[in-house]
């Protein structure tokens, strides 16, 4: 491993927790694979979902072009990609990729995940058929999407919000056992709490990880599943028939 990653396991108690969520769902997927698996990781960008992971990783994003996406941080470029791959023992590769139009192989991974990726496509459809024809049979897809019961789109770049039994129904569509959760509790916390870390700013960011941790907290009982109007994200893992 890494010193990168060292340093971020390390500091796995302070971060957000739908960062927590997606990497135990993760782990538990890659330690129950007799052999090393193959994952793909889709939008990852610097893929923080996937340190630490035991599993091969392939990462995708589109190019990063328009001023929006410079703005909001989305897509990817050279020095993104070459930096990922210097600072990450466990990534295999670092492709752009559309999963609209993929060319990735058919059955090439026994794990597809997409966190906060789905809100931002055109055609949702095409993504969910090309995660769907790369997945090996019998394995699942994983993913987040804000909760659109709880959460305005005012984002620039996101084409919708699903409600839960929306993104239940286009899941079904290609998938079995499919469950979608509410997840990430709404509070005063938790907008602190995702914040990026900034050394220059040492108060600001030693409160940002400690009300992550109070998030993480808040976010772990068990009825936070179940409640639609205070919740932020929907988690949902799926599965490609056998």
């Amino acid at each position: 491993m890494k010193p990168f990653e060292l340093l971020y396991l390390g500091l796995e108690p302070f971060l957000p927790p739908l960062q927590r969520k997606a990497r135990a769902e993760l782990r538990r997927i890659a330690k129950a694979s007799k052999e090393m698996p193959e994952f793909l990781d889709v939008g990852g960008r610097l893929s923080p979902y996937t340190i630490g992971v035991p599993a091969k990783i392939t990462v995708t994003d589109i190019p990063r072009e328009s001023e929006v996406q410079e703005q909001l941080h989305l897509g990817t470029n050279d020095a993104m990609m070459k930096r990922l791959s210097q600072r990450r023992s466990n990534v295999s590769r670092v492709l752009l990729d559309d999963m609209t139009t993929s060319g990735l192989s058919d059955q090439s991974f026994d794990c597809v995940v997409a966190i906060e990726v789905l809100e931002h496509i055109d055609d949702d459809e095409a993504f969910l058929s090309h995660v769907h024809r790369v997945l090996k049979d019998g394995k699942p897809f994983v993913m987040s999407t804000p909760n659109g019961e709880a959460v305005k789109n005012t984002n620039p770049d996101h084409r919708r919000h699903y409600t839960r039994q929306q993104l239940k129904q286009l899941l079904e569509k290609r998938f079995i056992d499919v469950r979608v959760d509410y997840a990430v509790k709404s509070s005063y916390f938790y907008g602190l709490g995702i914040r990026s870390w900034e050394y220059k700013r040492p108060l600001r960011t030693a409160i940002t990880m400690m009300s992550a941790s109070v998030s993480a907290i808040e976010s772990s009982a068990g009825a936070v599943r179940f409640d639609n109007e205070h919740t932020h994200q929907l988690f949902a893992t799926a599965m490609k028939r056998a």
